[in-house]
């Protein structure tokens, strides 16, 4: 009722939950099927990150995680003086997950692991707490500010539109510490980028009706939208001085977000440590200034009076947090909101409406182009055939994400899709975005596998989207859609090889589409998340396993031989075998390794699709059926 559902809509839902046994009857006694027990007092304030969103770090251990986490991130020789042979920590241990009990994320977040996903190793840190790397530099903005910037700098603090916004809350707690810091006379950091993106302008309204705007935006947390920001790669670059500060120094700076992603190279290519938090938590982080920092003995500053504020000082009551938001929501505001959702302003209103039953394709868009799937297809399915001659266009090692995979995010002038922008008469100023430019496959197939912090093991310490062009004399160093471009000229199929939960993270589209797009004809993984390993069945991609126990080291598989895989025509017959014949010849002419790959097709459903090139042509020729 609150959020304006018609009358009718309320009656549905109840009257269909009570059917259906759901409705919350106090006088029934419920029976369950299992029963867990958890003990509140191990519920804590927490934060996930460096890189995964499953990688919980209680709040009160957050600085010396950090401290841990930062040794893989910076090559500051200092940090080699305090490495110890513990490997990570998980401070919240108690919590931790045995493998085949490993969580997923829920499908509102879109977000998924590896159905064999291993929780984060569970030993000591033996790292020296008050051991700190550091590298700091001073920094002079045109604009007369002075700082200086270390490892570990939050550099983007944001409340983005992704998860908590639907959650008043939340959102108002963050308003009510912004109201109590400015109170204290605290400010955010002046290297902090500051953003609140709300998922709706019910937000919007009911901050102004609560008078707590003008102390958000104290601290530099301005409305800036109200879509997809900078959990996709949308908070825009920092400073020009910030920037270059960072890139000069190798500084491993931070980004606190309130979404619910934060795999490496998707916030920000200045970025290397991403961290997820609470909407107050991501103020808190703004007037912390760093992500070294022990909010339970560390003061955020002082007040007029000298003395320390603690985040326990300005932390919200919820009672007040709810008498609030009592006070500011109503029904009207989601009624005003979303009554005239679909009519938009007069720049919608205005455009063009072409007529017709098919959609108009403009050759000349650099925005939406038609895709080439269905070029050649036939009306009846072709036999599939088995792969001969394939070269390694990436050697992958673990927990490759969908977000080193797809493109998204801002590019650069000098990247194969910023150089096709260019070509095509689009300004640096006007890329936008992968995402923006989503429908356009030309420039999403040049930003498949193209992540800055993307390590290909056919290259030594080489990050980004960068491969050996085996198609060419001395397999010189290409990118990976410039060498992908090659092979298809010369007939060569294409293979990935790689590690434990391949494709984990977000369920996007574009990292089967551009894999498929790119020539890639098999992956060759030690295993995967669901959702990618039947995405890219859907567009006619074999998802192979490699045997239990084994992987491309095990075998000696360096990714310079030449790929075979047989035993993949038995389709035609309408079986779907457990394994195929893999076969890797070595290049130097050595004993070809052959080993036996279980198929990860796991339904009729896939074979099908796979028979018919993918998901989309079996549709199709479904439906002219």
């Amino acid at each position: 009722r609150l959020t304006g559902r018609p009358a009718e809509n309320v009656a549905l839902v109840e009257a269909y939950a009570k059917e259906q046994g759901l409705w919350h009857d106090p006088s029934t006694e419920i029976r369950f099927s299992e029963y867990l027990e958890l003990d509140l007092s191990t519920v804590v304030p927490s934060i996930a990150g460096p890189k995964r969103p499953q990688d919980r770090v209680a709040l009160t251990e957050s600085k010396s995680q950090f401290r841990e986490d930062l040794r893989t991130y910076s090559n500051d020789p200092d940090l080699e003086m305090h490495k110890s042979a513990a490997g990570t920590v998980d401070e919240a241990s108690e919590l931790s997950f045995p493998a085949s009990d490993a969580p997923s994320y829920s499908a509102d977040s879109g977000t998924t692991v590896d159905e064999n996903a291993q929780p984060r190793e569970t030993v000591p840190a033996q790292a020296d707490p008050e051991s700190r790397p550091s590298k700091k530099v001073s920094v002079s903005m045109k604009d007369g500010r002075e700082f200086e910037l270390d490892h570990g700098a939050v550099s983007i603090a944001s409340i983005t539109s992704c998860t908590n916004t639907s959650n008043p809350s939340v959102m108002l707690a963050a308003a009510v510490l912004a109201r109590n810091a400015v109170e204290k006379g605290l400010s955010s950091k002046p290297w902090v980028k500051t953003s609140v993106a709300p998922g709706s302008k019910v937000v919007t309204d009911y901050y102004e009706k609560s008078g707590l705007i003008p102390y958000l935006e104290k601290l530099g947390f301005f409305i800036v939208g109200y879509g997809c920001a900078t959990c996709i790669g949308n908070s825009g670059p920092l400073e020009d001085e910030i920037s270059q500060a960072i890139q000069d120094n190798d500084l491993a700076v931070t980004a606190v977000l309130s979404g619910n992603r934060n795999f490496e190279g998707r916030i920000n290519p200045d970025v290397k440590m991403n961290y997820l938090a609470s909407p107050p938590l991501v103020v808190a982080y703004a007037l912390a200034g760093t992500m070294d920092f022990d909010f339970d003995n560390q003061p955020l500053g002082s007040d007029s009076d000298g003395n320390d504020v603690f985040l326990k000082d300005i932390w919200p009551n919820p009672v007040e947090v709810q008498s609030v938001i009592d006070s500011s929501i109503n029904e009207e505001m989601f009624t005003s909101s979303y009554g005239a959702i679909f009519e938009g302003d007069e720049r919608w209103q205005s455009l063009p409406t072409p007529a017709g039953a098919t959609f108009a394709w403009d050759p000349e868009s650099t925005y939406v182009r038609k895709p080439p799937y269905f070029e050649g297809m036939t009306l009846e399915a072709e036999p599939v055939s088995d792969i001969d001659g394939a070269r390694v266009l990436l050697k992958l090692g673990d927990s490759v994400t969908t977000d080193h995979i797809s493109p998204a995010g801002s590019f650069k002038s000098d990247t194969p899709a910023g150089r096709y922008l260019l070509e095509h008469g689009v300004q640096r100023k006007d890329f936008n975005s992968y995402g923006s430019r989503r429908g356009n496959h030309e420039v999403m197939i040049r930003g498949t596998f193209a992540n800055i912090r993307i390590k290909n093991q056919l290259l030594d310490g080489v990050e980004g989207g960068f491969t050996r062009d085996f198609s060419q004399p001395d397999a010189p160093q290409a990118a990976v859609y410039d060498a992908a471009e090659n092979y298809r000229a010369a007939g060569i199929p294409l293979v990935v090889l790689a590690g434990k939960e391949y494709g984990s993270g977000s369920s996007r589209d574009w990292a089967a589409k551009g894999t498929a797009l790119l020539g890639v004809r098999a992956v060759i993984a030690e295993s995967y998340e669901r959702i990618h390993r039947s995405n890219l069945i859907g567009m006619g991609v074999l998802p192979l396993q490699f045997p239990q126990g084994e992987n491309a080291e095990s075998l000696g598989l360096t990714g310079t031989e030449t790929f075979s895989v047989s035993g993949v025509t038995e389709l035609n017959e309408g079986r779907t075998p457990r394994t195929v014949t893999v076969t890797a010849t070595p290049a130097d002419g050595g004993k070809p390794v052959s080993f036996d790959a279980v198929l990860r097709i796991d339904t009729p459903g896939e074979a099908d699709y796979y028979r018919n090139g993918g998901i989309l042509q079996y549709v199709l020729r479904q439906l002219v059926g």
